[in-house]
């Protein structure tokens, strides 16, 4: 079993990346498919608001403080280097900065962007409706996974 600060950092991290993995996950299997129901103009709509809903303080202090707590959890473990729990602690940190905020950046994001240009019943973005749904929840399935296994392998590290 790890000691030190480990086992609040790990716990943390496991519930914070958990956290996440119910976000996306839900919004995978909810949202994306209420809105895929829509007629295209009404989805692109509704999707744009969600997006500017998340830009409100309180997702992304959950969002960025994830991807913080993931950093000083690996900067923790490579300064101070515990006896056991070593890999599971840098494993989680990587699966989620890489697997979700790393995603997000370089796939959902620059999506969302895209959807956002033109009005939501200009004829580009009724074109663009379909090839964002399919993509942009192809990538949040990433983030779900890549976040279920960051909780995962904290746990592991606590054991």
């Amino acid at each position: 079993m790890i000691d030190g600060p480990y086992p609040v950092l790990a716990m943390l991290g496991a519930l914070a990346t958990g956290l996440m993995a119910g976000l996306f996950c839900a919004f995978s299997l909810l949202v994306m498919r209420g809105l895929a129901a829509l007629p295209a103009a009404q989805g692109v709509a509704a999707m744009n608001a969600i997006n500017s809903s998340a830009m409100t303080a309180a997702f992304m202090v959950l969002f960025l403080g994830v991807a913080v707590l993931c950093v000083v959890i690996a900067v923790v473990t490579f300064v101070l280097w515990p006896a056991h729990g070593t890999v599971y602690l840098l494993l989680g940190s990587a699966l989620y900065l890489c697997g979700a905020f790393g995603v997000t950046v370089v796939a959902n994001v620059p999506r969302n962007e895209a959807l956002a240009k033109p009005a939501p019943d200009a004829p580009e973005a009724v074109a663009y409706w379909p090839t964002y749904l399919r993509e942009w929840t192809r990538w949040n399935h990433v983030r779900a996974v890549a976040s279920a296994a960051a909780a995962l392998v904290y746990a592991l590290a606590l054991i």
